[in-house]
């Protein structure tokens, strides 16, 4: 019996086939190959086509079926983990209006902030634990207002994942979870955020009913079955935003417990069993994966939109040609702990929330032509990231949370030995790495959903920790410099 998860990210669609009793992975796909196109009409925009996302799904499938030679039969279960944030907008037949406003678009963002001073601040933090920001909800006014003709013909809105979970079932139906990362649920209510949809004058038809995250959500179409090579009737058994699921995969589940990720964007994501809200919500907090009424589990996230994709930025426009990540690296190890006064603020992916919605761009403070070199911006740029994810987490300690041990899968960011030794040294916390991925997780989740797994013990028997890094206490003194080096760059840019 095999599990088979979906990972529908902003650069690629990556996919997992999990052999249920041994937990290994038969095989593993990533379409395409080179990193999926994000459209920017206009500064500050994000955007990528839906069926996009959904041909890529079908290539995805395609190889892993190939690679492995496992009968589609075989295959009990599907899950699916998406890009967080996004609408997607469709028709009575399911064909989407327009491209989908994605995460790390800015537009909707005075949108929101007109939306909270009308509920009133205090209101949005105490019911929605969030203010509405450029989340889903305020993208959706902001097609209303300056899209109306298309706002008219949507049928339903989605996120990403529901989009694709669509495709396969015919099913349009969302999760508790989803409608709390769209800014959609009233967490002191427990119901669908009435005052959201009245201040935004938005239809509550168009909002999916609401499925488990864990269990059967629909089982596949014989069009959809066709089109993926899959057996018709196969389950898709879990679905969950891609933070979220990053926390399961790593089995972090319980209050107290840590996950980060470091990909496009970088994000640390606590757990809490009381929910809990920053004054200016710089960081969010959502339903996790996990919650129920007689025991309620939060995320609090902290999202850095410019992460792993300043680190690819440079490595397509600034270094030689043909120099790989690890050369990369290499570079940068050859230049000590501060690079030297170099300071850089990862912000050139949309407006952060952290800074409270402010879009900054990308910025390089302390340029010195005489002494910076090629390998200077390389680790700058990873300092520079790590700086600003404490940053964030300097708020999350303001609301409570405690942050001793942090796991993260090894992948993106996390391979690079500067920037895993300077996350462990500047959070003075121990990170440890585990062999998993989005896409591992959502079929582990698949494998909940559908009851192959008794319970998380048993759906996690075969993670395994590979590595442990611990903070230096050697560079501790340096980095805090560097640290407060990189905050005075931060204040002379928001000043």
């Amino acid at each position: 019996m095999y599990l088979l998860g979906f990972d529908i990210g902003t650069s690629s669609i990556k996919a997992t086939l999990m052999d249920a009793q041994t937990q290994t992975v038969a095989a593993s796909a990533t379409s395409p190959k080179k990193e999926m196109e994000i459209l920017a009409p206009r500064p500050g925009w994000a955007e990528q086509e839906p069926m996009s996302w959904w041909q890529n799904v079908k290539q995805a499938a395609a190889e892993i079926l190939a690679t492995s030679r496992v009968r589609p039969s075989d295959i009990k279960a599907i899950g699916i983990t998406y890009q967080m944030h996004g609408l997607v907008a469709v028709d009575k037949s399911g064909k989407p209006l327009r491209p989908s406003i994605i995460w790390c678009d800015s537009r909707a963002v005075e949108v929101g902030a007109r939306a909270a001073k009308k509920i009133g601040p205090k209101k949005c933090l105490e019911n929605l634990l969030n203010y509405p920001g450029n989340f889903t909800a305020s993208k959706l006014r902001w097609v209303r207002e300056n899209e109306p003709k298309l706002y008219k013909q949507i049928h339903k809105v989605m996120l990403p994942g529901d989009f694709i979970a669509m495709k396969m079932t015919g099913r349009t139906v969302t999760t508790v979870s989803g409608l709390s990362e769209g800014i959609f649920w009233d967490f002191k209510k427990n119901q669908i955020a009435k005052q959201i949809l009245s201040a935004m004058d938005i239809d509550p038809a168009l909002l999916p009913d609401t499925v488990d995250t864990f269990g059967v959500q629909g089982e596949l179409t014989a069009q959809a079955a066709r089109e993926l090579g899959l057996a018709t009737g196969t389950v898709v058994a879990y679905r969950a935003g891609d933070q979220p699921n990053n926390a399961f995969s790593l089995n972090v589940l319980e209050p107290g417990e840590i996950a980060a990720t470091a990909g496009t964007s970088g994000v640390v994501y606590g757990i809490g069993k009381k929910p809990a809200y920053d004054s200016a919500s710089r960081v969010n907090t959502f339903v996790h994966v996990n919650h129920t009424a007689a025991q309620p589990r939060y995320g609090v996230l902290l999202c850095l939109n410019g992460t792993g994709i300043l680190n690819s930025w440079l490595k397509h426009n600034i270094v030689a040609p043909g120099l790989d990540y690890p050369q990369m690296n290499a570079l940068a190890d050859q230049i000590p702990v501060g690079s030297e006064g170099l300071s850089i603020l990862p912000f050139g992916n949309g407006s952060e929330r952290i800074l409270e919605n402010r879009n900054l761009g990308g910025l390089v403070r302390n340029l010195n032509f005489n002494v910076h070199t090629q390998a200077h911006v390389l680790r700058a740029a990873q300092e520079g990231i790590v700086f600003a994810l404490n940053y964030g987490l300097d708020i999350m300690r303001d609301m409570g949370v405690t942050i001793r041990k942090v796991r993260a899968g090894s992948a993106n960011m996390f391979l690079s030995p500067i920037f895993a030794s300077a996350f462990a040294t500047v959070t003075g916390s121990t990170v440890e790495l585990y062999n998993t991925d989005g896409s591992q997780g959502a079929a582990r989740g698949a494998g909940l959903g559908c009851g192959a797994y008794r319970n998380p013990k048993a759906a996690f028997s075969g993670l395994k920790k590979v590595r442990t890094i611990e903070p230096n206490a050697r560079q501790s003194k340096a980095y805090k410099q560097a640290y407060q080096n990189w905050l005075f760059a931060l204040q002379q840019a928001t000043e």
